[in-house]
């Protein structure tokens, strides 16, 4: 009795294992497609049938030729841009690169749309084109952590190549109106060893060429605008199929303006302190002027430094001249200051002398006549004089020299009527003044002009006023000519 439970457990245990089989045996199989696509890349890709070596047959519109030119499709990427150097004429670039072309060797079976593309990491297996970029200086490949490329076939035949490269391409610049200058830079494509008959390479459109919407260019330039073309080059072997992207490089005059103009504006400014400074004071005049000389040299061999030796004058080589010349005419301006302060010393001296001369023969002149017993005839053939009145004797002759030899001294009020004026006030010229102090040049005594203005004095006030009136005149004269070149220049560009 207690083994027919057993047997019947086990009988309902194998009739449960018969149904799982039976049930496994019915389901839908569930296909893997990596698999069916590395089959069909192994087979489109058999030796016996494709050979990456040969160029695919390209398509054409003449019916007299079987085979027409492969084309090439191009749109690029640009990530970001690492350098623009204005010394070695070239600027570094990172971009992606995709080209695109028809192989009708590689068609397969989409499986109803199920595979849109094969996607490949060894770009050897299939045929490429020998692109290369015309004005590369140095480039590399990105490799970390996988290599940075991708190769895509479609079931139509269509082959899509896109690698991320970095590249520095040479720039030919013209930096006349530095750094009022726009450069124009190009990135060119072409075959290096394939026709325009058997190659030919066109922009994709639209939108041919992309930019990162966070693109920072560096050394101070923003991009003005950009534009593609087509740039096909005829060498001695052949035409060859080229395409170009050009970026207009406007520089940030901004950026020049606080960093190069303001400082030495500043400078030639600080040199015309000198001017106010009393012409005595040799160490600090110049010191200033020596100081505010040798910062201008620095700042000029500081700009020169960072810009290639060219044969022509730059805009800014220009500005520097004019402000170096300046601080240079602001110390030669001392220089003639101190020989005029020199030259009105010794004038000075020389008119010192000339008057204590001149003073000595007077009072010796009036010491003679007052010992010919002071008496005025030896002055009565100088004008009309009242022999009526008596001589008062050599007193009364010295009386009307007290304030000088050959001088009298009236007060405002016996200028009119006072009967003295017989002796002396007749005799002076009608165009002789009254000085402020009363005094009245006789005509017995020789005019002698003692006035002096010193020379060294009126040269720096005619500097405080000429050189910041010239440097004005200048500045506009520079600011209207190179913003002027600048604009036509910029226009220049306006078909990029």
């Amino acid at each position: 009795m207690m083994m027919i439970p057993t047997i019947f457990s086990f009988l309902t245990f194998g009739s449960l294992i018969v149904a799982s089989v039976s049930y496994k045996s019915n389901s839908p199989k569930v296909m893997n497609y990596r698999q069916l696509e590395k089959r069909i890349l192994d087979r489109i890709l058999m030796p016996a049938i494709y050979d990456s070596q040969i160029r695919p047959k390209g398509v054409t519109t003449n019916v007299t030729e079987t085979d027409g030119p492969t084309k090439v499709t191009v749109n690029l990427f640009v990530r970001s841009f690492e350098k623009i150097d204005d010394v070695k004429m070239e600027f570094s670039v990172q971009i992606t690169f995709r080209q695109l072309w028809n192989d009708n060797r590689l068609a397969f079976n989409n499986m109803g749309g199920k595979i849109k593309y094969l996607t490949m990491t060894e770009r050897d297996k299939v045929w490429m084109p020998d692109t290369f970029f015309r004005n590369e200086k140095d480039a590399k490949f990105h490799e970390i952590i996988q290599p940075n490329l991708y190769v895509r076939v479609f079931p139509n035949g269509d082959v899509l190549y896109s690698i991320r490269v970095s590249l520095t391409l040479a720039c030919p610049m013209n930096l006349k109106l530095f750094p009022l200058d726009t450069q124009t830079c190009h990135l060119t494509i072409a075959s290096y060893g394939w026709t325009a008959r058997d190659l030919e390479y066109q922009w994709k459109n639209p939108s041919p060429v992309q930019f990162a919407s966070n693109l920072f260019l560096p050394g101070g330039f923003e991009l003005a605008r950009y534009a593609d073309s087509k740039c096909d080059v005829k060498t001695a072997t052949g035409v060859y199929s080229c395409l170009s992207v050009d970026m207009q490089f406007k520089r940030q005059l901004s950026y020049y303006v606080f960093t190069i103009y303001v400082p030495t504006f500043m400078t030639v400014c600080v040199s015309w302190m000198s001017f106010w400074l009393d012409h005595k004071s040799a160490p600090a005049r110049v010191m200033l002027t020596i100081t505010t000389l040798l910062a201008m040299s620095t700042t000029t061999s500081s700009i020169n430094s960072s810009l290639p030796p060219v044969a022509y004058t730059k805009a800014i080589d220009v500005w520097n001249n004019i402000c170096v010349s300046f601080v240079f005419l602001a110390l030669l301006e001392y220089a003639l200051v101190n020989y005029a302060a020199r030259a009105d010393a010794r004038a000075l001296e020389v008119r010192r002398s000339a008057q204590k001369h001149h003073d000595q023969e007077q009072r010796e002149q009036m010491d003679k006549m007052r010992s010919n017993g002071g008496t005025f005839d030896s002055m009565k053939n100088y004008g009309t004089f009242d022999h009526s009145r008596p001589n008062n004797g050599p007193d009364e002759m010295f009386e009307m020299f007290t304030t000088g030899p050959f001088q009298r001294l009236f007060d405002d009020e016996q200028l009119p009527d006072s009967p003295r004026k017989v002796l002396f006030a007749q005799l002076l010229p009608k165009r002789a003044t009254k000085a402020k102090n009363g005094h009245v040049q006789s005509i017995l005594a020789p005019k002698l002009n003692l006035h002096y203005s010193p020379g060294a004095k009126r040269i720096d006030v005619i500097s405080r006023i000429m050189f910041p009136a010239t440097f004005a005149s200048l500045n506009v004269i520079y600011w209207s000519y190179y913003l002027t070149k600048a604009g036509g220049a910029g226009e220049g560009y306006e078909d990029l």
